[in-house]
């Protein structure tokens, strides 16, 4: 059920789940609350909120830079400026994975569940590429221990790419690649290994950076690119079809 959530566009994978639990969800008219449910789109009759699933026959991709002070999701119970207020457009797309509020840069916006969840899966090992501006002047051991993995609360994190860019008196620019997207990450290694970051920006999500982006500023990906990010995932099939806007903003 919650695949065919995702592939029809309702939302990810993960959240697709968290509606089927919370009873969001009927099958021929009945409340599904077990995630393992198999459906046929072409013979059930699949509600979210009250309203019919609809086939989705064309997906879009958007990259957003993302600006501080503004959080990943669709919606905010506080009130706080979303990412999807800064892309207004007609299709119901959701962010791919999150940068927090405090974190500027990358972000990618889609309808097209299944490669969402891949793109943020850590089995599937596509990278995410940081430069942050850390406190302190960060050793060449410090460096080594980054690259290896740092124990956090909940493990230890899969080995990085980890290269000094600056050094100033008690600040160092850092550039950090992962394939993992636990909460907070990167903030949460450099902090363990004593150097507080001051900023951080996500430069590239797989094949994708910024290009000319300022922050605020979204564009629509082009087929090529879409066909890179498929790749990035291991989404070696025949290719979705896809809408290519050229809104930007």
């Amino acid at each position: 059920m919650q695949k065919v959530l995702a592939s029809y566009g309702v939302a990810s994978r993960r959240e697709a789940e968290g509606m089927i639990l919370d009873g969001r969800v009927r099958v021929n008219g009945q409340v599904v609350t077990e995630l393992g449910r198999r459906v046929s789109p072409e013979v059930d009759l699949i509600e979210v909120d009250g309203r019919v699933l609809e086939s989705r026959e064309h997906f879009v991709y958007y990259v957003l830079h993302k600006p501080i002070g503004v959080v990943t999701t669709v919606r905010d119970p506080q009130g706080r400026p979303t990412v999807i207020e800064l892309v207004p457009v007609r299709e119901r797309i959701y962010p791919v994975g999150r940068l927090d509020q405090d974190t500027t840069g990358v972000l990618l916006l889609t309808n097209d569940g299944d490669l969402a969840y891949r793109l943020t899966h850590p089995r599937y090992g596509v990278q995410k590429r940081y430069r942050a501006l850390v406190r302190g002047v960060v050793s060449e051991g410090t460096l080594q221990d980054l690259a290896r993995g740092v124990f956090l609360e909940d493990g230890v994190t899969a080995p990085a790419k980890v290269q000094r860019m600056r050094q100033e008196e008690n600040r160092t620019e850092l550039e950090l690649t992962i394939h993992e997207g636990r909460n907070r990450q990167v903030r949460r290694m450099l902090g363990v290994v004593g150097h507080p970051v001051i900023s951080l920006r996500r430069l590239a999500f797989g094949p994708i950076g910024l290009g000319s982006l300022l922050p605020g500023q979204y564009r629509a990906l082009s087929t090529q690119e879409v066909k890179q990010l498929q790749q990035a995932a291991g989404l070696t099939g025949a290719p979705k079809r896809t809408e290519v806007r050229q809104e930007e903003s």
